[in-house]
């Protein structure tokens, strides 16, 4: 959608169409339809099922790749495509409506089609197509309609339309077909109703270049620009044919149709043009018996021989078109014969008059067509049609209506005298007719409507009194039109409208009329409009609508039943408008105003407006806009802002227009959008931001990103958004702008950080659950690692015989047995932690130095032992000495018997035991010499390689 473009002196006539374009725009989206399209955009209908793509005048040269898969219509004219390829339309099978006119297209593909199963019309008039091959148009089973006007087409396959079961109506005009076996492949499709082939190079169509048995389902056939010398029709091979075209073709003309049965069911013929001979049209209209409808345009010559007559005296025939024949005058004697018709037309003809009896032999007349003419008044002629019902008398030059002027026709429904130069309104015009429905005097210089609304027209519904001449409407002035039910009063200057003016239209529904400075501040202005649905009031002059405190009442109060209501001014003077401006409108669904604020309307202005649904303001100043004046009306589903002077949307974050789903904001000064804004309208399909100067740096990054990935909102071709700032970047376009050196991906670190985490999380507590004693292990053994390698570059001597390793609990044994023994009766150096480690020294230091420091370690084993965490780190650390040294420094003493399974926590023991010498004090019993022998022996073995051996129990002789 483009920026409203600006018409003169007065303001963009966009509003009269903005409530019901957004009636068929106001609908979610399938998301598959919903994004911003490089090449096109997607137009919105009732249904989302029907929702068009359309890449017109987009100056391609190939078939968008990202067209949406579930497009029901694609409109790809204008164009310039060179050709179809066979993947160009692949996986578009819901495309139902596919428009590839006015390109240049020479070549289809075999199979270019074929995934179109339910496409319904294909128009590809003005390309360039030669040829229709075999299997162009294969897989369209389900097409219905088929437009190839205006290419080069000189040959048909045979088989070209052999798989379109279901087409009826093909149009081939303006090619170069020059016989009937170049259509043959068309003529013997049992669907097909209508056929184009006008401006060819036909020069006969004639039953005889078909099949013998050849019969054809055909209901129109149009042959209309074609050399045609000779048609003729010797059986009856069209059973069906209703309507004929035979307009302007070749002045030697043969018409041979021997049997009128032939042409029994033609009910329309179309003849047009002098090049055919008189005597030609004679033999065509004594065959066509059937005909109801015939249209006889360009003929001056031959209506003049009395073509009419002939005409008139087919017996079926009820309307007769003789437009455009620069007749100039009808005479007594032109319709003499047409006392059958119902319908005429006689537009365009220069008419300056119709003699006063010219149209009394009509007896049957109901519609009579003499618009755009030049009649300079109401024909003397019409006082005879009595049975007239529909009467189109506009774009002529009438400037006065008489009280006789209509006088006899009772059964007038529609009288049409719009474009005339009527000045002057008199209150018996109208008076007999009473049946009278629709009147449109519009376009007109009537300066006064005197008392014509008064007294006649009880049954007038429809009345249009637009751009005329008259300033004032009185009260009582539309008093009797009871049943009106749509009125039109705008002007291009004010209307002095009086209290009451609007009294007894009880069942008015539409309502359009220009204001002066004072009328809406009038009480009761509206009074009696109670069923008023639609407003379109054009205010042309400075006014002010007063606030609620004063007397009067706001000008809507009594319009409860009011669902649209436009409001245009014309000049740039604005006064205050009330925040109860609307008041009463508690109906209300559509609000426009153009032109109208002078600057943001006040927070409390749609307070009484809670059915609200669309909302357009454009052309004043919203610079300061309070999102608190969008808090009332919470159904708002459509707005636009367009021309409004806006700089930022950041009010729409909050406003909570939580189901909003069409947005304009064209033609304003927004340079930088929020990507928060458009997160803020989680409903949001449709969003328009053509002309704005935006600018294409970090700080529109965001809504960069969002525009081309999000696939819910349309961002309305936003590939044509170009960059004013910075300078560097203006001209270039927005979407091009390349804003990932703008931003780190918070939400991916924010990912990898957390699945970093994760993961940890679950290593470690597999890693404790499962190997916590073999970490442990490896942790010591890497701290005697790093003692031994710093003891050996020490050379450090050994201070103690042996370390004694045991659990706090185990002391009582230790002292009262080991250190009598070992130190007392043997005599050995040991080393015992609360005796010997050095105070202030971590512990672990402490255990190192002293397994390094003695020439043994001897572990006191018990139950407790093995529950101990710094009997565990001892032992770990004196086993890696073992295998460190290659040395048997390990001497193990159990106190009490350990079953195996209390072995396993430390799996390091169960290792030990299985390969080592050990002494039970248990199994001593009796002999507890013997035992500390062992022991003894045990320390006084030298530091060689340890026995690789089978571990051995020392415990008794």
């Amino acid at each position: 959608m483009t920026a409203m473009p600006g018409t003169g002196r007065r303001p963009p006539d966009v509003l009269r169409t903005f409530p019901v374009f957004l009636l068929s725009c106001l609908l979610h989206l399938n998301p598959l339809l919903a994004y911003s399209l490089e090449s096109c955009t997607v137009a919105y209908s009732v249904r989302a099922a029907d929702a068009r793509v359309s890449c017109a005048s987009r100056d391609l040269t190939a078939v968008p790749d990202d067209i949406p898969r579930n497009a029901a219509s694609l409109d790809l004219s204008s164009n310039r495509l060179l050709k179809i390829n066979r993947t160009d339309f692949r996986y578009l099978s819901k495309l139902r409506d596919v428009e590839l006119g006015f390109n240049l297209i020479s070549h289809i593909d075999d199979g270019a089609f074929e995934d179109l199963a339910e496409l319904r019309v294909l128009n590809m008039w003005g390309n360039k197509l030669t040829n229709l091959t075999d299997k162009m148009f294969q897989g369209l089973s389900s097409l219905v309609v088929l437009s190839l006007d205006r290419n080069h087409i000189k040959y048909i396959a045979p088989l070209a339309f052999q798989s379109l079961l279901s087409l009826r109506t093909v149009s081939l005009g303006s090619n170069q077909l020059q016989q009937m076996a170049d259509i043959m492949p068309l003529l013997q499709l049992p669907s097909l109703h209508e056929l184009e082939l006008g401006n060819n190079h036909f020069t006969s169509f004639q039953s005889s270049d078909l099949p013998f048995n050849f019969s054809s389902e055909l209901r129109q056939l149009v042959l209309c620009l074609n050399p045609l010398k000779k048609f003729s029709i010797t059986r009856d091979i069209f059973p069906h044919l209703k309507s004929m075209d035979l307009s302007q073709c070749s002045g030697d003309f043969e018409w041979d149709v021997p049997d009128k049965s032939f042409l029994r069911s033609l009910t329309y013929l179309y003849l047009r043009g002098s090049e055919i001979s008189f005597e030609a049209y004679i033999e065509v209209l004594q065959t066509a018996d059937s005909v109801e409808n015939l249209l006889l345009n360009y003929m001056e010559e031959w209506i003049e021989d009395g073509l009419v007559d002939i005409a008139c005296q087919i017996p079926a025939l009820r309307t007769l078109d003789l437009g455009v024949n620069n007749i100039g005058s009808v005479d007594d004697e032109l319709l003499q014969s047409c006392s059958q018709l119902t319908e005429l037309d006689l537009s365009v003809n220069g008419l300056t008059e119709l003699s006063e009896d010219s149209l009394r032999p009509l007896k049957q007349l109901r519609r009579l067509s003499v618009d755009r003419n030049g009649l300079s008044e109401v024909p003397l002629a019409l006082r005879g049609v009595s049975t007239l019902e529909i009467l189109d008398l506009s774009f002529n030059f009438i400037s006065r209506l008489g009280c006789s002027d209509f006088l006899n026709l009772i059964e007038l429904t529609e009288l049409n005298l719009n474009h005339n130069r009527i000045s002057e309104l008199k209150g018996c015009v109208f008076q007999n007719l009473n049946g009278l429905k629709v009147l449109d005097i519009g376009e007109n210089n009537v300066f006064t409507l005197g008392n014509t609304f008064t007294l006649s027209l009880p049954k007038l519904e429809v009345l249009n009194l637009r751009r005329n001449g008259f300033r004032t409407i009185r009260k009582g002035d539309f008093r009797n039109l009871s049943s009106l039910r749509s009125l039109d009063l705008e002007s291009d200057t004010y209307l002095n409208v009086a209290e009451g003016a609007f009294e007894g239209l009880d069942d008015l529904r539409t309502l359009s009329l220009s204001l002066d400075t004072y009328s809406l501040n009038t009480p009761s202005f509206f009074t009696g409009l109670r069923h008023l649905e639609n407003l379109t009031l054009h205010l042309t002059f400075d006014w002010a609508i007063r606030s609620s405190h004063v007397n009067n009442e706001p000008p809507f109060t009594y319009l409860s039943s009011l669902k649209k209501l436009i409001m245009k001014v014309y000049d740039d003077n604005h006064a205050h408008i009330s925040p109860d401006l609307l008041e009463g409108l508690k109906s209300l669904e559509h609000f426009a105003a153009e032109n109208f604020f002078i600057g943001s309307p006040d927070p409390d202005t749609f307070k009484h407006t809670p059915q609200l649904k669309s909302l357009l303001i454009s052309h004043s100043d919203l610079s300061d806009l309070n999102p608190e004046l969008f808090q009332p009306i919470p159904n708002l589903e459509a707005l636009d802002l367009s021309n409004s002077k806006l700089r930022s949307l950041d009010f729409l974050a909050q406003a909570n227009l939580t189901g909003l789903t069409w947005l304009k904001v064209s033609q304003n000064d927004l340079t930088v959008i929020n990507e928060t804004v458009v997160h803020s309208l989680p409903a949001l399909t449709y969003l328009d931001l053509l002309g704005n100067p935006f600018s294409c740096d970090c700080s529109n990054s965001g809504f960069n990103q969002w525009a081309q990935s999000n696939n819910q909102t349309q961002v309305v071709n936003g590939h044509q958004y170009t960059c004013t700032y910075p300078l560097s970047e203006r001209g270039t376009k927005f979407l091009d702008f390349d804003s990932r050196s703008c931003w780190m991906d918070a939400s991916f670190l924010c990912y990898i950080c957390s699945t970093c985490v994760i993961v940890l999380t679950l290593l470690t507590s597999f890693i404790y659950h499962l190997l916590r004693w073999q970490l442990a292990y490896a942790y010591y053994l890497f701290l005697a690692f790093l003692y031994d390698s710093r003891r050996r570059r020490k050379d450090a001597p050994l201070r103690y015989d042996a370390f004694i390793s045991y659990n706090v609990q185990d002391e009582a044994w230790v002292h009262r047995e080991m250190l009598p023994q070992l130190e007392g009766e043997q005599g050995w150096r040991l080393c015992l932690h609360h005796r010997d480690f050095q105070p202030g020294k971590p512990i672990i230091e402490n255990i190192t130095e002293a397994i390094y420091g003695s020439r043994k370690t001897i572990c006191v084993i018990s139950r407790r032992y093995l529950e101990s965490e710094w009997c565990s780190r001892e032992i770990q650390m004196a086993s890696f000495r073992l295998f460190d040294e290659q040395k048997d420094v390990l001497i193990l003493v159990f106190l009490e018997e350990l079953p195996a399974r209390r072995l396993s926590p430390c799996f390091r023991m169960r290792k030990l035991l299985k390969r080592r010498t050990y002494l039970s004090w248990p199994r001593a019993g009796r002999h507890a010499g013997l035992f500390w022998q062992n022991v003894r022996r045990a320390l006084e073995t030298g530091d060689g390689p340890a026995e690789p051996a089978r571990a051995r129990l020392l415990s008794g002789p």
